[in-house]
């Protein structure tokens, strides 16, 4: 019989075939510390609940306008106008998806022909690769340093085109490194994009969880980038939202006007009540409150990760986040493929990280590990992986 030769290529989402697997292992009995999956630990705030049951109490339970309710793009554009300073038409440039997933999906089949090439950092999230593969096209990895924050330079980003590049990758803050680019950064690839005529697809889900005083620069905000960006982005993280399943791409007018084809033959529609539920998230008060509640826990937790880390004076390495909620840590000391290292934690200590080399070949020698856990699993996960790798470089 035959079968898809695209998804013959690919293997499951790392990240989640690991998180049904902590899941059986905690069915059967086992105690895991389950440090791999970016799922906030805090419940979605009450009013967001609260308007998606009122919503359904209301009878919003049908089919709705395919690009997203007129009032919830209302409210995405004034957010972006608000915290991006990107100015969109909401009634031509801003589609409502079915997460940040299917806004990179849907973005991607607008812009892409078969064959064409996407430039990727290495490492990144392995969706930001597989679904250009998915949507015909060829995604390129361009690699980067830890030294050079996990950022390709400009040179490499040029390396690596070819005759069929159409866009490149952006995620910042980045799953998994927890890097962000500064604005300097920023200004130099949207120079270069402009040159090379290049679009930019900007995955912008982590924008609110900063640390240390950073501040997030929308890449649509730049000058003259609008017209060549893509900006990706979704309710899950800010709002933990995660299991909602709701976002937003928003685009120029003609891409946006191709993407919703793509949303209207893989989804019709995003569920009313849950776009009323989104527009509360946007607009209560209350939540602001959450979210800063959460993103000031989510500090406190990188804080006390990294104290753990200098007293410890073990074998390994950590790469501070600067936004997002992960560590990347460093195990090259080990000696040993990450697979391996992630394979042995996870059996002898119950310590469940995610190998780095599932986000590339320059992943390799590292582990993710999530602070988007309660304060107790991180410190228990965290402290039996310091002992237990502090054992092994012995």
């Amino acid at each position: 019989m035959n079968l898809n030769s695209n998804l013959l290529e690919l293997n499951e989402a790392a990240t989640v075939a690991l998180a049904d697997r902590v899941r059986s292992l905690q069915a059967s009995g086992r105690k895991i510390f389950a440090l791999q999956t970016g799922d906030p630990d805090f419940p979605t705030p009450a009013p967001i609940v609260e308007a998606a049951h009122r919503a359904m109490q209301e009878g919003q339970t049908h089919y709705a306008n395919s690009r997203g309710l007129l009032d919830l793009r209302e409210a995405v554009a004034r957010k972006l106008l608000r915290t991006n300073a990107a100015e969109y038409d909401p009634a031509k440039e801003i589609l409502i998806t079915s997460g940040g997933v299917h806004a990179y999906y849907c973005g991607l089949l607008a812009i892409l022909n078969p064959g064409d090439e996407v430039l990727v950092p290495d490492p990144s999230w392995m969706t930001h690769v597989n679904l250009v593969s998915l949507a015909g096209g060829r995604a390129v990895r361009v690699p980067t340093r830890p030294e050079e924050n996990f950022l390709p330079t400009i040179s490499g980003w040029e390396r690596m085109l070819s005759p069929r590049t159409v866009a490149l990758v952006l995620n910042s803050p980045s799953n998994p490194t927890g890097a962000v680019a500064s604005r300097e950064y920023l200004g130099e690839l949207n120079e270069f994009a402009a040159r090379r005529k290049l679009y930019v697809i900007s995955d912008e889900v982590y924008e609110s969880i900063l640390y240390d005083g950073r501040e997030h620069t929308c890449f649509a905000s730049l000058p003259r980038a609008k017209e060549r960006c893509l900006v990706i982005n979704s309710f899950s993280k800010t709002y933990a939202m995660t299991g909602w399943r709701i976002g937003y791409l928003a685009a120029p007018e003609q891409v946006v006007s191709q993407a919703l084809k793509a949303s209207q033959h893989t989804i019709t529609n995003v569920a009313p009540f849950t776009q009323k539920a989104a527009i509360t998230a946007l607009s209560d008060p209350a939540v602001a409150a959450a979210v800063k509640e959460m993103t000031v826990a989510y500090a406190r937790r990188k804080r006390a990760v990294m104290q753990m880390w200098r007293e410890s004076r073990g074998p390994i390495k950590l790469f501070e986040p600067q936004g997002a909620f992960y560590f990347f840590i460093d195990v090259r000391g080990l000696n040993r493929p990450s697979s391996e290292i992630a394979e042995s934690l996870l059996n002898e200590t119950g310590v469940a990280l995610v190998p780095g080399s599932v986000y590339g070949t320059n992943g390799e020698g590292f582990l993710r590990m999530t602070i988007a856990a309660a304060d107790e699993t991180i410190a228990a996960g965290f402290g039996s992986f310091l002992g237990w790798a502090s054992a092994r470089f012995k």
